[in-house]
């Protein structure tokens, strides 16, 4: 089932997720639905924060375009080391038609339990250190546009104001 994808400026977007407790069958529903509407989206990471669960828990698949085979799911999912810095240019669902440069680590180490509760390691740079970064920015209420300059957040919040009038 697709989810609706909360927009900036919605609170719910600042909240702190709290950690899945227990991977149940809604945990593991939740997880098919946010890969479901990422896909849709044509996203390449979803946190649940954004559909208005605030749980720990993400999916990411920076495969593609055309093919996209390499679904992971994360739950818990923690930055445990971290090196290098990049810019990157980022985009996010929750915060439709802007995009922005944002400075990352070029490579991060993250553990997680898998949707059958086992603990995994991933070691990722490149896309997917800057997805992993990005979405568990989301579990702790924090947006890319909350890391970009105080002049360029003031203007796109200016245009979210006009849009939002509409």
């Amino acid at each position: 089932m697709i989810c609706e994808v909360l927009h900036y400026p919605d609170n719910r977007l600042a909240e702190k997720s709290k950690p899945v407790e227990e991977i149940t069958d809604e945990i593991k529903e939740l997880a098919a639905n946010m890969a479901e509407t990422m896909y849709k989206e044509d996203g390449i990471g979803l946190a649940a924060p954004q559909v208005g669960a605030l749980y720990r828990l993400v999916v990411i698949d920076v495969s593609g375009p055309e093919v996209r085979d390499d679904l992971m799911t994360l739950v818990n999912p923690v930055i445990v080391a971290a090196d290098g810095a990049c810019d990157s240019e980022e985009g996010c669902l929750s915060v439709p038609g802007y995009r922005a440069k944002v400075k990352r680590s070029e490579t991060v180490t993250v553990k997680a339990l898998d949707l059958e509760g086992n603990e995994i390691t991933i070691e990722a740079d490149g896309m997917l250190a800057i997805c992993m970064q990005h979405e568990l920015d989301h579990l702790d209420g924090v947006l890319f546009i909350d890391k970009i300059s105080r002049l360029k957040r003031s203007m796109y919040d200016k245009k979210v104001k006009k849009w939002m009038k509409r």
